[in-house]
């Protein structure tokens, strides 16, 4: 590689970064989730693209933002230091938020012509919650904040469906419902993995507000609750791949999260963490073969 391809990779791999593109495609095939199991007319491929193009971009969006706001504070944190406007690789200049101003309004306006004005204002209020309410809102301000910060991937599920059906049935709600509740376990386990970071940061996280040990009984009540709510959907159209996939990838997680209650360490606090991101995937694989098996 020569000298000039090094600096060139660096600086797409920053761009990449600051736009959190990993989370982005997740959200994004939460909607795409979503539509798959909306019955109704199915949608063509150029529908689909631009379903899943919107969802991507505003939540790029979002990330962007978040990254630009938190820029004086991501240097107490180990896990944020290295981002790219912390550490001067990309300047933090006004013309982000210009940048991040078009892409949103692009998605949710490609969402509005191609899709529906339901499907446009999921795609807004995902991009919204996690900018503006989690972000600027809450995440300085409360323990709250990542339980209303999950609302962003309940959004990315209800676009989904909504750009099939407008009218909301109840499998894609409580797939939405199911989102919501997945996300605070999922972040909090991380957060007690980094409570002294967020405790130096001054980010009122669930441990660091109420002490890792009482957090830890909170991540298994709540995933107890999402293990719970994850089997609803059996009683409104999903069928038995669908029971299998959620009822084993909430089990696992209620095991990990019962290992975090009795034993509260980093390392059953990130076991617990990667729990749910399996527990997730599973249940998104086995609500789409369900439905489309």
């Amino acid at each position: 590689m020569n000298s000039t391809s090094r600096p060139f990779s660096r600086l797409a791999r920053d761009v990449l970064g600051v736009f959190k593109l990993r989370i982005g495609f997740m959200i994004m095939i939460t909607a795409l989730v979503g539509m798959v199991t909306t019955p109704g007319q199915t949608l063509g491929l150029s529908k689909i693209v631009v379903l899943a193009l919107a969802i991507l971009v505003a939540s790029a969006s979002a990330g962007a933002f978040n990254q630009y706001y938190e820029h004086d504070q991501d240097h107490l944190m180990a896990r944020t230091r290295g981002r790219a406007f912390v550490t001067g690789a990309l300047p933090h200049t006004p013309a982000w938020l210009v940048l991040i101003a078009v892409l949103l309004t692009l998605a949710v306006w490609a969402a509005a012509h191609w899709l529906n004005p339901s499907a446009a204002m999921f795609v807004f209020l995902g991009a919204f919650f996690y900018a503006v309410v989690y972000t600027v809102w809450l995440k300085r301000r409360s323990w709250l904040n990542i339980v209303v910060g999950g609302l962003a991937g309940s959004f990315a599920v209800l676009a989904g469906a909504a750009a099939v059906d407008p009218v909301l049935g109840p499998l894609p709600c409580l797939l939405a419902a199911v989102l919501f509740l997945w996300t605070p376990p999922h972040f909090w386990s991380l957060a007690i993995a980094n409570q002294a970071e967020y405790q130096a940061a001054g980010v009122p996280m669930l441990p660091v507000v109420v002490g890792v040990p009482r957090a830890s009984r909170i991540v298994l009540a709540s995933t107890l609750a999402l293990a719970l709510t994850a089997l609803l959907p059996v009683f409104f159209g999903a069928g038995a791949i669908y029971f299998v996939g959620a009822a084993s990838g909430s089990g696992y997680f209620v095991y990990k999260a019962w290992l975090l209650a009795r034993s509260p360490s980093r390392a059953t606090a990130m076991g617990s963490f990667f729990a749910s991101l399996i527990q997730l995937c599973l249940l998104l694989v086995a609500i789409t073969l369900d439905r489309l098996l």
